[in-house]
């Protein structure tokens, strides 16, 4: 494949994530997950590996916390770096929807991927998900912020 292709690739990868979140299709969400991925992810706790990482029972209930058509998560003025059989997405989230029982929810938060090529497509090997916090010592997350 060539860089262009691999890029395209890398895209087509988040954009169907994208679609599945949005879709409460949790098979789908985590489809792209490799067997050994590790994520950090917004919840606790600090890092969720391998099968715990790909437990599609938790996100389907999270995903169930959501009225309908589910949330909708999107990455935004995402930059990709690709060397070999390793690419790097990094950018900014927004995540949105109806939460039942809160309303209207609206956050950005930064997210790195990091893919492996494995076989004829790619994989996500790491996932990072964050917030800043507030430097002024309460220890709270920053979640007012947007690009």
């Amino acid at each position: 494949m060539s860089k262009a292709a691999d890029i395209e690739a890398i895209r087509g990868l988040v954009a169907a994530r994208e679609v599945a979140v949005a879709n409460a299709d949790d098979e789908a969400a985590i489809g792209a997950f490799s067997r050994d991925v590790v994520v950090y992810d917004l919840q606790p706790p600090l890092a969720f590996a391998g099968a715990a990482a790909r437990n599609t029972e938790a996100l389907r209930a999270w995903l169930g916390t959501w009225r309908a058509p589910g949330p909708r998560v999107e990455f935004h003025e995402s930059r990709i770096l690709l060397d070999g059989d390793l690419g790097i997405a990094y950018g900014f989230s927004r995540l949105r929807g109806d939460k039942i029982g809160e309303g209207a929810v609206e956050l950005w938060f930064r997210t790195t991927l990091v893919f492996a090529r494995a076989g004829d497509g790619w994989m996500i090997a790491h996932e990072h998900n964050s917030v800043p916090m507030e430097m002024d010592g309460s220890g709270l997350a920053a979640v007012h912020l947007k690009p």
